[in-house]
């Protein structure tokens, strides 16, 4: 569990009232997902990468800072999933009802950052847009929605660059990162699926189109895949999946540094609120 200097439901109500009055006061709010991630990975794998490798990150972060965190948000916005078993998704309106209920309240309290700490890559556009709408109603307040693996300097150069631009889910990345957090949860199965399989079986996008990218189309897994895997998981390791953690908390670390360092929002645009 994260120490209670950083976990904002550990504090009592006069701690909360007084620490959220600090000038930059930062709140952040890890998101996942309840879904299949193919036979050799828990449905929560996302909820547990953005819950432990955010408590590494602030664990990191010098103690005088204003910066806490609340409880993982672990159901999300899975419908490309639903096909498999076990995943639950929320509807598109639910979760951004809830990003701007929970946000108001938050900057009623003084906060002056929420960043919406995101491991699922099926809702970044959906919590994009909550957060867009929460800082019209909240302008006083920055917004910030962040993607886990978005911008991580170095991945390339740990992963083959197939599986950077087309391993999207449970494959080698995601593997290796859950056998170096939670060996105790992955099987022994490493599928290898989606566009990764073999080419003659594989339904591929038409040309100029892509499952991502620059002209995407709204696939679902099932469209591409029958493990629940769009990726090769084949070559994943611990040793591997420790690279890939200290490469992401390094990256964030530097990134929440540097925001707490910062004057953002702007004053004046508060002020012209």
């Amino acid at each position: 569990m994260p120490s209670p200097q950083r976990c904002l439901v550990h504090l009592s109500w006069p701690q909360v009232q007084e620490q959220l009055r600090t000038p930059g006061a930062t709140v952040i709010w890890p998101f996942g997902a309840i879904e299949q991630h193919g036979p050799q990975l828990p449905l929560a794998t996302d909820s547990l990468f953005a819950d432990r490798l955010l408590d590494r990150i602030l664990e990191g972060l010098p103690v005088q800072l204003p910066i806490w965190r609340l409880p993982v948000q672990a159901m999300g916005f899975s419908p490309e999933h639903t096909n498999f078993a076990g995943t639950l998704s929320l509807r598109s309106d639910l979760l951004i009802q809830l990003v701007e209920t929970v946000g108001q309240q938050l900057a009623q309290l003084g906060v002056r950052r929420l960043v919406l700490f995101n491991a699922h890559g099926g809702q970044i556009g959906l919590l994009q847009a909550a957060a867009r709408q929460l800082r019209t109603q909240t302008p006083s307040m920055a917004v910030l929605p962040c993607f886990l693996w978005s911008g991580v300097p170095g991945l390339r150069d740990l992963l083959p660059e197939r599986e950077c631009d087309t391993g999207l889910h449970a494959g080698l990345a995601e593997t290796s990162l859950m056998l170096a957090l939670e060996p105790n949860l992955v099987s022994s199965d490493r599928p290898v699926d989606g566009e990764h399989q073999d080419p003659a079986a594989a339904a591929t996008p038409p040309p100029g189109w892509s499952l991502e990218g620059a002209a995407p189309f709204a696939w679902l897994t099932s469209d591409l895949s029958r493990s629940g895997v769009v990726g090769d998981s084949r070559g994943a390791t611990p040793e591997l999946g420790r690279e890939l953690e200290q490469a992401v908390v390094g990256h964030w670390q530097t990134l929440f540094s540097d925001l707490m360092a910062s004057e953002w929002p702007p004053v004046d645009s508060v002020l012209r609120s």
